[in-house]
C-alpha cells in the first residue's frame, strides 16, 4: 500500500495528549483486543465459556483507569496550541495598499474652499476623461478628497474582491450618501494592485436625531468588496530547500519546543533554531515538490508555549489584564486608608498581628501570605472596594519595590 504523504497524527512528543488522541488510542486498543480474541476463537477447536463475572470487572477497571488518566492529563490539555496560532511562515504576509480618490454625490457636506486640492483633483480627473474645465469652476460642496486604504492578503488572485476604508483628508463634515470614483490602490513599490469604486457606507442613520445621529464617525466610511485585485503578489514555495517559521512573540523556550516538536514529527533533525523567533525547516525528501502538504502538516503540530509573566495596565480606561502565573514577594504597602501586606505565615505560637505592624484606626487591612498570585491580590482588593485606577497606582508601587515578579506594561 502506498505510504500516505500527509499523516494525520498528533504530536507524540508533547508532555500532554489531547482528549481526542487519548480516546482514539483507547478505542484502537479495545478493537485490537477484540480482533485478537476473535482470531484465537476461530483457530481453537474447543474454548472455555466466557465468565461474565470475570469479564465485567476487567472492562470496568480498564475504563476507570482510562478515565483517571484523562483527568490527570486534563490540566495540560487546555494549554496545547497549534503552530498556526503561534507563528507565521516567512513570505506569507499581508500587503498594505493606499490611494487618493474623490467622493461625489454628497449633500452639501463636502470640502469647502479651504481644501484647494479637492478642486484640483476633480479638474485632473475630468481632463483625463476629456472634459476641459476651469479649476475655479470646480469649487463645489458635494465632493470630498479621501484617502482609500486596503489590505491585500497573501495568495489573492486577480479578480478577487477587497474591503476598503475611505477617510476624508479635507474639511468635509460627512461622507454619508457619497460614491467613490475609480481609485487606483498602490503598494510600496508604486505599482497598482487594485482598483476601488462604489457607494460608501458610514454606518450612520440619516433619520436619527440628537446624540444618536453622532454615534458613528461620519468622515470615515467603508465599501464592502469595493476593490478588485488587478495584480497578484507572487508567493511560491515550489522547489524550496527550506522553510522559515517565525514566532509572533519571540521566546527561547518556545522556539526550542517548536524545534523539538518538528523534528519528532518529521522523524529526523530537519529543524534548526536560528534565534529566539525563527526556525528553519529543511524540506524532507518525501515532501519534495509537495511543500504545501508539508506546511499543512507542520501548522497543525501542537506544543505548550511558554509565556512571560506580564501585567498590562491601561491608565485611560482603568483596565488591568494579567495572567495567573504572576506572583508576588513579601512587601508591605500603605495607600490612603488601605494597608496591604504580603508576608510569610506566622510561626506556631506567634500571633498573626505582630506589634511591628502599625495599623491606623479606620484603615482597611489586607494580609496575604508570600507566594500569592496577583490575581488573588486583585480579588482581595476588589472585595474591600479598591477602584481600578487605584489598582494601577498600587501595581506600579509594587513593581518599583521589586516585589512584582512580572513585566509591567502601561498602555
Amino acid at each position: 500500500m502506498k505510504k500516505r504523504i500527509f499523516p494525520l497524527k498528533k504530536a507524540h512528543y508533547n508532555t500532554c495528549l489531547s482528549r481526542g488522541t487519548l480516546l482514539a488510542w483507547i478505542t484502537r486498543y479495545r478493537l485490537r483486543r477484540i480482533h485478537v480474541e476473535d482470531s484465537s476463537m476461530q483457530t481453537t477447536t474447543m474454548t472455555a465459556k466466557s465468565n461474565p463475572t470475570r469479564t465485567f470487572p476487567r472492562t470496568t477497571l480498564f475504563l476507570v483507569c482510562a478515565l483517571l488518566l484523562g483527568l490527570l492529563l486534563n490540566a495540560g490539555l487546555a494549554h496545547a496550541v497549534r503552530l498556526k496560532d503561534l507563528a507565521t511562515v516567512k513570505g506569507v504576509r499581508n500587503n498594505q495598499l493606499v490611494g487618493y480618490g474623490i467622493v461625489v454625490g454628497l449633500n452639501g457636506t463636502g470640502d469647502g474652499n479651504k481644501a484647494g486640492f479637492t478642486g484640483q483633483g476633480l479638474t485632473n480627473m475630468l481632463n483625463n476623461l476629456g472634459v476641459k474645465v476651469d479649476p475655479e469652476a470646480t469649487k463645489v460642496k458635494n465632493i470630498a478628497s479621501v484617502m482609500v486604504t486596503a489590505t491585500l492578503p497573501p495568495f489573492f488572485k486577480a479578480g478577487q474582491s477587497l474591503d476598503v476604508t475611505i477617510s476624508s483628508v479635507g474639511d468635509a463634515t460627512s461622507l454619508q450618501g457619497g460614491t467613490l470614483l475609480a481609485t487606483p490602490l498602490k503598494g510600496l513599490d508604486n505599482n497598482v494592485y487594485a482598483m476601488a469604486q462604489g457607494p460608501i457606507s458610514t454606518g450612520n442613520d440619516p433619520a436619527a436625531r440628537g446624540a444618536a445621529k453622532q454615534a458613528n464617525h461620519p468622515t470615515v466610511a467603508r465599501i464592502s468588496n469595493g476593490a478588485s485585485v488587478e495584480r497578484e503578489v507572487p508567493v511560491s514555495f515550489a522547489n524550496k530547500e527550506s522553510i522559515t517559521i517565525s514566532l509572533a512573540t519571540p521566546d527561547f523556550t518556545t522556539i526550542s519546543l517548536m524545534k523539538t516538536a518538528i523534528d519528532a514529527y518529521l522523524g529526523g533533525a530537519y529543524a534548526t533554531a536560528r534565534d529566539g523567533a525563527s526556525v528553519d525547516v529543511a524540506v524532507p525528501p518525501k515532501y519534495k515538490a509537495q511543500e504545501i502538504a508539508l506546511l499543512a502538516a507542520l501548522e497543525n503540530i501542537e506544543i505548550n508555549p511558554e509565556r512571560k509573566a506580564r501585567v498590562v495596565l491601561n491608565e485611560r480606561t482603568g483596565t488591568v489584564v494579567m495572567g495567573d502565573n504572576v506572583t508576588l514577594n513579601q512587601f508591605a504597602l500603605s495607600h490612603g486608608n488601605l494597608s496591604l501586606q504580603v508576608k510569610p505565615p506566622p510561626q506556631p505560637g506567634v500571633p498573626a498581628n505582630s506589634p511591628n505592624d502599625p495599623v491606623r484606626v479606620g484603615q482597611k487591612v489586607v494580609t496575604m501570605q508570600s507566594g500569592v498570585t496577583l490575581g488573588e491580590v486583585v480579588r482581595a482588593l476588589n472585595s474591600v472596594g479598591v477602584a481600578p485606577r487605584e489598582l494601577i497606582a498600587i501595581f506600579q508601587a509594587i513593581k518599583a519595590a521589586g516585589a512584582l515578579q512580572a513585566e509591567l506594561e502601561i498602555i
